[in-house]
């Protein structure tokens, strides 16, 4: 670790550490966009790079300030913590090799997640970071651009980032502080979506359009397929905003056509994403060759995984550092890892993530019948999953991107539980003043 990124590390330490639970949250997103993997310490066999140290601090001051408590625990963070333990169990009994970067998987979940989730309060609290998280895109921005325009990585003296990326199409493919383009691309996919509630909801427009062009320019600057991809699924999602009370038809016909391509196409349907990865950018034969290769060998993996050395006959080419075939797909990397179960555990966490949010922006529908800002940042909040839901066929979370995941989460969850609390309260006081009038009604008279 070097003296710049021991510099922003202290600094993010600081914020997280001593500030309220709001620039706390600032705090570690500084570190994520200021830092690389390559500010890192040898501890006992873990790397702990600086967003590491920062998660930790995070983690420790939500449960000694007892910001967040583990007595009240819903069935999302119940299931992220099947989901992480059982995988992290069978890999472990299964495999010897890679074990410490596995149990670095879980305890980076947990700890990023349920820091989050302590840090995190209700919508007043999301709508003050969507407005002060641009104090820090701006400036990230600008160094994209100064990547763009000269090829000069500024975040290379950090370490971790190879200077002067990849070139697509005669045009190169910035990084800026991530270990991979598409991946630095998501950061602008997941939070557009977001900020394009806010724009609709015509509250701090001025600053919603400023975040859009931001994002936008995030992913012109990835020059990455799925970033550009999940962008076009954000755009669709929000194209079912005029059908968003009649859902049930929408998956139905999304079923429809699947069961159709299925029984239609020559070639398995997952060949979708070859013909798709020709039109946005991006290796889509390898997506879709990646999964069919899978699908042949799932009696090799389908109870507890196997090893990733096995797979080096998938594809005509391995993955030099695994020797194995590069999984550019988050679903079977949990099967890989620890088999179906892995898998269905993290499909289910979707599952539920889609629940609560579908039951949550009903609560709000009925007790407001107006576009309200709730309304349209949890609509944006389900857009921004999906977008996550499309970008995982083709990219695992492999650096410090998986802190924005988590915080996108724990988001989730927080907004979702804080209308079950608001409707809950709702009906509670309804029930108590009819109460009160039934009382007064069937009260005698003198």
């Amino acid at each position: 670790m070097n003296a710049i990124g021991a510099s922003v590390l202290t600094v993010a330490l600081c914020i997280v550490l001593f500030s309220s639970r709001r620039w706390a949250v600032l705090g570690i997103m500084a570190a994520v966009l200021f830092t690389t993997q390559g500010q890192v310490v040898q501890i006992a066999g873990f790397n702990m790079t600086a967003i590491r140290f920062v998660e930790l601090a995070a983690f420790l001051r939500v449960i000694f300030r007892r910001e967040f408590t583990f007595s009240k625990l819903n069935r999302i963070d119940k299931l992220l913590l099947w989901l992480f333990a059982y995988t992290t169990v069978v890999f472990l009994l299964r495999s010897t090799v890679n074990q410490a970067n596995k149990i670095g998987e879980a305890v980076d979940a947990y700890l990023c997640y349920f820091a989050f989730r302590g840090l995190l309060g209700g919508m007043d609290d999301f709508r003050w970071f969507l407005r002060k998280f641009l104090l820090l895109l701006t400036p990230y921005v600008g160094l994209l651009l100064i990547e763009r325009l000269t090829g000069n990585n500024l975040f290379t003296s950090m370490g971790g980032i190879i200077n002067g990326g990849w070139i697509r199409d005669g045009r190169l493919r910035c990084q800026g502080s991530f270990r991979q383009a598409s991946l630095l691309g998501m950061l602008g996919a997941s939070f557009l979506p977001i900020y394009a509630g806010l724009w609709l909801s015509n509250n701090d427009r001025k600053l919603a359009t400023f975040a859009i062009i931001l994002c936008l320019m995030i992913v012109w600057a990835s020059n990455s397929g799925g970033p550009v991809m999940s962008t076009l699924v954000a755009g669709a999602g929000w194209m079912f905003w005029t059908m968003r009370t009649k859902m049930k038809l929408v998956r139905t016909g999304m079923v429809v056509g699947f069961v159709g391509l299925t029984l239609t196409m020559d070639a398995p349907v997952w060949y979708l994403l070859a013909r798709l990865g020709s039109i946005t950018g991006g290796s889509g034969w390898h997506r879709a060759r990646l999964m069919d290769m899978a699908f042949q060998h799932l009696n090799l993996w389908w109870l507890n995984g196997m090893a990733i050395k096995d797979t080096a006959d998938w594809l005509p080419y391995v993955l030099w550092i695994t020797g194995g075939a590069d999984i550019t797909n988050q679903y079977l990397v949990y099967g890989i890892d620890a088999g179906l179960v892995a898998m269905f555990l993290f499909i289910a966490l979707l599952i539920y993530i889609y629940k609560n949010l579908g039951a949550a922006l009903s609560m709000v529908r009925q007790n407001d019948t107006r576009n309200s800002m709730t309304e349209l940042l949890l609509w944006g909040l389900g857009v921004m999953l999906t977008a996550h839901c499309f970008n995982w066929l083709s990219i695992i979370y492999f650096d410090q991107t998986y802190v924005l995941w988590y915080f996108q989460l724990a988001v989730i969850v927080n907004l979702t539980e804080e209308c079950f609390r608001r409707s809950t309260g709702a009906i509670e006081f309804h029930n108590r003043e009819n109460e009160k009038l039934d009382e007064t009604n069937f009260a005698p008279s003198v």
